[in-house]
């Protein structure tokens, strides 16, 4: 099977794709998959660490083929504030969860869940659902993935 020899981040490479490959955001990191583009070409991703793949990166074939990346719209919310200082409070609240969180530049975006939308709301937010790519921050930690609330880390703070 053909692996992938490098990855050229999106922007960073020119030129027509061979095929592509859709991926949603957990399917994005990885460090060694058996993979079919869309057209049947299958190939390996094989990484000596996970890596997390964007939207348009190019996954450069050991034959000089470039597979596209692109990610597989969501179900998101977008979250709209009436300022800076607004969305800062309610970015602080989605981070204190853990919640993998897109920063898109005035407003964020979350995974569609009833209980953190309420809270947003409560919050005093306004939302609108839509279906797009997700990439949420990585993290200071998380080196390009996050992670919800079911790791065990040991840490003290509430999470009521």
């Amino acid at each position: 099977m053909i692996r992938v020899a490098s990855i050229k981040p999106a922007g960073e490479w020119t030129g027509q794709s061979a095929d592509t490959i859709t991926l949603d955001r957990e399917d994005r990191h990885r460090r060694r998959a058996a993979m079919t583009a869309a057209n049947g070409l299958p190939f390996l991703l094989d990484e000596a660490n996970a890596v997390h793949l964007h939207h348009g990166d190019g996954l450069v074939l050991e034959d000089g083929r470039i597979i596209e990346v692109l990610a597989e719209p969501e179900d998101l919310v977008e979250i709209h504030a009436e300022n800076t200082a607004h969305l800062v409070k309610i970015a602080w609240h989605l981070g204190n969860r853990h919640l993998p969180t897109q920063l898109m530049g005035d407003t964020l975006r979350i995974r569609r869940d009833h209980v953190i939308e309420d809270m947003v709301k409560k919050l005093g937010a306004k939302l609108t659902a839509l279906s797009a790519p997700f990439d949420p921050e990585g993290g200071a930690y998380g080196h390009g993935q996050t992670h919800g609330h079911g790791h065990n880390h040991g840490h003290t703070h509430s999470h009521g």
